[in-house]
């Protein structure tokens, strides 16, 4: 009786746990997460279907052949059994187990290849910026507007409410809300990786290439990523911070971006690079 009453007295408390553990938050990671990110882009949403479909299609393989384990263990065991059949092919069978995997692999094709085709048809963009990965932190360069900046980890000690720790830099990156951003990744040492979880981005930076890809932020806010490539000793502390705003909070952003970030010729080999205000940052060159 006392084990009953466990069992069930721990069933309900699992189950009261479930929406508060399952439910992730919006741009960023959340204690106890245990689905993605909430989505802010369609990129994002097809990608959570695709995977709430493809958990579909597992599971009830999943139990499907368990319960063709059980059915023999029951049904065919030496006692229950004890003169087994001595069938060597059946037609049908065999035409089943060939032709449902094929259907099964032909339904999950299908939105697989939808979903890959809209990741890389980059459509027009209004905004494009690079990304450049360096060890141990993000150069972004708005080529349209003349002007681009170093993005460093703020430092614990130097923590602002509200700014979760490894995650939060000096100087973000800002876009419009409801906008194609076209985001050009490069390395300029070894391969990083450029990753934003709630747009379902994620591309590498490698050195010599110029790789693209492309969100549009369906929802206003702060949105954060990392490097998800192993890049030496420093690879969890260059952060990558996005804030989407308003249309006309971007246009007072960028009138700002344009002054503080402006394109100076170097002095000393005459490339130009941005003059950022990040006290031991290096300048970012175009």
């Amino acid at each position: 009786m006392r084990v009953q009453t466990f069992l069930i007295a721990a069933i309900a408390a699992a189950a009261a746990l479930i929406p508060a553990t399952a439910m992730a938050g919006l741009g960023q990671p959340s204690p106890w997460q245990v689905n993605f990110q909430q989505s802010a882009s369609p990129i994002m949403d097809q990608i959570a279907w695709f995977h709430n479909f493809l958990l579909v299609i597992i599971t009830l393989i999943t139990l499907f052949v368990l319960a063709l384990l059980l059915i023999v263990i029951v049904k065919f065991n030496a006692r229950a059994n004890p003169v087994p059949s001595k069938t060597t092919h059946n037609t049908l069978i065999e035409v089943v187990w060939t032709v449902v995997p094929v259907i099964i692999l032909v339904a999950i094709a299908i939105p697989s290849f939808r979903l890959l085709f809209d990741q890389l048809t980059i459509p027009p963009a209004d905004v494009t910026i690079k990304a450049t990965g360096k060890q141990w932190f993000w150069t972004y360069d708005y080529p349209d507007n003349g002007f681009g900046f170093d993005s460093l980890m703020v430092q614990d000690k130097d923590l602002k409410p509200g700014q979760p720790r490894l995650l939060a830099v000096d100087n973000e990156v800002v876009v419009p809300v409801n906008k194609v951003i076209r985001v050009q990744v490069i390395g300029a040492d070894v391969i990083h990786a450029f990753a934003v979880p709630s747009f379902g981005i994620k591309i590498d930076a490698v050195p010599g290439r110029l790789n693209e890809t492309w969100f549009r932020a369906t929802r206003e806010g702060v949105y954060y990523g990392q490097c998800s490539e192993l890049c030496g000793k420093d690879h969890a502390f260059m952060p990558i911070t996005v804030r989407v705003v308003s249309d006309r909070d971007y246009a007072a952003w960028l009138d700002d971006a344009k002054k503080k970030f402006a394109y100076r010729p170097s002095s000393e080999d005459g490339v130009a690079v941005a003059a950022t205000e990040t006290p031991g940052a290096q300048s970012g060159a175009q």
